[in-house]
């Protein structure tokens, strides 16, 4: 069995085939500036050199046909035919509340995939693109759509839903949702099989750190906890995100530095973290240089990065009222000695011991005493490409159909940005009225959108129990 897994993005998309027999790395690759003329395509072959091209690529659609071809290449290719594609496995960021497990894409789960436009609208859109491509250029392989917030969802009420009114949650589903889950999960089971013992019996803290950071308690191989919350933006201080703040300083900066809602978003997610502390880099490897040069500013962001990382693993330690294994993966976490020597210091009567001498040499296991350190390399396409076998296998292929349920038309062809910009107008009022709803959409986009067409949307995406389809109901 081949397997493709992608990673489609705004403006990139990433891929991998893994034969999955020996899960062996058939190819891996990157397509990168969709959308523009000089977008870069980067290609790596098994046993073979790896390619680099720039040129126009307008769309995920043409990006998905260019890695086909690729893979499909005389020289460079490393299959011969396309039906070589057993399976296509997606990352999909937010599965909100939907989806606790990986999937069978069917037209009713993309309609719950736009649904949760309005949670991830940086996000969602694209990965539907890159499974709208795939149908469209590889009709008949079945698509399997793995969620970051499914590991997540066995995170109990009291640790997932807020201290703010109950109806946001009920309304809105405000809650902690969580993110990296594929990651947590493929290195929690990955510390299970190093220690060989059950996964059932172990209590374990995962720490996925990178650009993007945030760490896990499971227990028993369920997330009972995580530091992300409604966004990747709630917990640690990051690359670029600030991570938890107190929320009344967004008010107050807005008010002070004449500020809008895109600005504030702006800096809380892309311009502060480390690269706002040092006001040099997000690039935790530079900022060691620069420490170790005598900066500061650097080593004082260092502190604050290991500071936030080492207090909730205390609190999961809590949570979890045992610890058998701390995992440090993730970019950082997997080869920075200095921020995994500066978390678990002060912590030997806690039971966590750092082996100086095993952590310079990057062992899989840094510890001397009672809590084991582990670090463990992540590999989510690895684990996208395992759950799409498991379910492919689980899943028997349907005979032949005579016709293929089309989807769902698009109200007057509503292109995926614009479908999500109407989902996010839906959800600041679920009770408008359709006209209303169009009024404003239409402003939005540019153009004039009538009322039905609004509601047919909302329909097709499952969006029904609106005041704008009762509505419309009542005048027929």
């Amino acid at each position: 069995m081949k397997v493709l897994v992608l990673n489609s993005g705004s403006s990139s998309i990433k891929f991998q085939l893994i034969r999955m027999e020996d899960e062996s790395l058939l190819a891996k690759g990157i397509v990168e500036k969709i959308g523009s003329s000089d977008a870069i395509i980067t290609y790596q072959p098994e046993a073979k050199n790896k390619i680099r091209e720039i040129r126009e690529v307008k769309n995920h659609e043409v990006a998905i046909e260019i890695v086909l071809s690729l893979l499909l290449h005389p020289q460079h290719g490393v299959i011969r035919d396309k039906g070589e594609i057993d399976g296509i496995g997606h990352r999909v960021v937010h599965g909100g509340e939907d989806f606790s497990d990986s999937v069978l894409i069917t037209e009713t789960v993309k309609a719950t995939i736009r649904k949760c436009i309005q949670f991830a609208p940086l996000h969602n859109p694209h990965n539907l693109k890159g499974i709208e491509a795939c149908e469209a250029l590889l009709p008949g392989v079945r698509q399997i759509g793995v969620f970051d917030t499914a590991f997540h969802q066995t995170i109990p009420p009291k640790a997932f839903i807020y201290g703010l009114p109950y109806i946001l949650y009920k309304k809105l589903r405000i809650r902690r949702y969580g993110f990296h889950g594929t990651s947590h999960n493929y290195v929690a089971h990955r510390a299970a099989d190093f220690l060989k013992r059950p996964q059932k019996d172990l209590k374990i803290i995962t720490c996925h750190l990178g650009n993007g950071a945030s760490i896990t308690a499971v227990d028993g191989g369920r997330s009972i906890d995580t530091t992300m919350g409604f966004t990747p933006l709630e917990g640690l201080v990051m690359g670029t995100r600030c991570g938890s703040i107190d929320p009344a300083l967004v008010p107050y900066i807005m008010d002070r530095e004449k500020l809008g809602t895109k600005e504030i978003d702006s800096i809380m997610n892309k311009n502060s973290g480390m690269l706002g502390l040092t006001e040099t880099s997000n690039d935790m490897r530079e900022i060691e240089q620069e420490a170790a040069r005598g900066s500061e500013r650097h080593r004082l962001a260092i502190e604050i990065y290991c500071y936030h990382v080492r207090k909730y693993i205390g609190a999961y330690m809590a949570a979890l009222g045992r610890v058998d294994a701390i995992v440090f993966t993730g970019g950082i976490g997997e080869n920075s000695r200095l921020v995994r020597r500066l978390v678990t210091e002060g912590m030997t009567d806690l039971g966590i011991v750092l082996d100086p001498a095993k952590n310079e040499r990057n062992e899989r296991d840094i510890s001397s005493g009672p809590i084991k350190i582990l670090v463990i390399p992540t590999n989510e396409e690895l684990a996208i490409a395992r759950d799409t076998r498991r379910i492919l296998e689980a899943t028997p292929a349907c005979e032949p159909k005579p016709a293929v349920e089309a989807p769902a038309k698009r109200s007057e062809a509503f292109r995926p940005e614009e479908t999500a910009r109407l989902v996010l107008l839906w959800a600041q009022n679920p009770k408008a009225d359709a006209a209303g709803l169009a009024a404003k959409f239409g402003a939005d986009i540019g153009r004039t959108v009538t009322a039905e067409a609004v509601r047919k949307e909302l329909e097709r995406l499952s969006l029904t129990g609106t005041a704008a389809a009762a509505k419309t109901t009542k005048t027929k």
